[in-house]
């Protein structure tokens, strides 16, 4: 790479460190709202009444209450949030009661560099560039939460979904705009039609919805096109974490294993060498 590139590239995945910190809180932050949510209107419908204020769990941002230690309550100070460094600087311990700091903080922030330096190094600082940011950022937030809690948020899968026809339209994207329309009909279509099909033979639902609109999303993104190479890496991928899980007995009650995580990570492969090279990647 030139000087530029290079320093295109830093200056993304710095930005990427500090959006990666930010992303911690999302992870952890936004299935809990999404509770405190269903909680509110399933109230509302049953006509269940609410929990005096004092009794009412703190209401929920991704900004509001500040960040705070789980074990202790120590309330993260500003230089103690720093990506990565402060992790280092604290040697991964609350500063306060010394409580372990999961080391998945550090992990994301610098996923998140990485990811914002390929970036920026392959499309600059542009709107392409900025785009497929947003999209790798996404993606790492929606495999993070459902490998969690087997949730895959509309309010992250719908806005990519939305984002890839966008990009497509404005030609962020090399991917046609009537490639992108039927990647996102193809995509959404073709795992809601395996559901039906499993469910009617097994009478059990072998993926969420949620599967069903990321995939759609990832079909704007690349096109119709991409979508076999995309689900077989999904699968495969899936597959031999699944059978390794189930040697080392780390399969969750009910034995399965969430499917987002593995479509976000073929996503974002397919970014990164094209949905052609995963074909040769699964040997076809």
């Amino acid at each position: 790479m030139q000087a530029l590139q290079w320093l295109d590239a830093a200056l993304g995945g710095i930005f990427g460190l500090i959006l990666g910190s930010f992303l911690n809180v999302v992870v952890h932050r936004l299935p809990l709202m999404m509770e405190q949510q269903w909680a509110r209107e399933c109230a509302d419908t049953t006509g269940t009444p609410q929990p005096a204020a004092a009794d009412a769990p703190a209401p929920l941002s991704l900004i509001h209450p500040r960040s705070r230690c789980p074990h202790c309550g120590h309330q993260i100070r500003w230089f103690e949030n720093v990506p990565v460094v402060s992790y280092l600087a604290l040697r991964g311990r609350c500063s306060a009661c010394k409580a372990p700091i999961s080391a998945r903080y550090p992990i994301v922030e610098l996923a998140t560099g990485a990811l914002f330096f390929f970036c920026f190094a392959r499309w600059g600082i542009n709107p392409s560039g900025l785009a497929w940011c947003g999209f790798s950022a996404a993606l790492l937030t929606l495999a993070l939460i459902d490998w969690d809690t087997t949730l895959l948020p509309d309010s992250i899968t719908l806005p990519l979904l939305w984002a890839g026809l966008i990009a497509a339209t404005l030609h962020w994207t090399i991917t046609p705009l009537e490639a992108s329309l039927w990647g996102a009909v193809a995509g959404y279509m073709s795992l809601w039609t395996i559901y039906w099909v499993f469910k009617l033979l097994t009478g059990k639902e072998g993926m969420g919805f949620g599967d069903f609109k990321l995939f759609a999303a990832l079909g704007a993104w690349f096109g119709w096109q991409a979508l076999v190479p995309i689900i077989l890496m999904a699968s495969v991928i899936g597959a031999v974490v699944g059978i390794a899980m189930k040697f080392n007995s780390a399969l969750r009650e009910g034995g399965y294993v969430p499917f987002g995580p593995f479509l976000a990570g073929a996503g974002l492969t397919a970014m990164a060498f094209g949905p052609e090279s995963i074909l040769h990647f699964v040997g076809l």
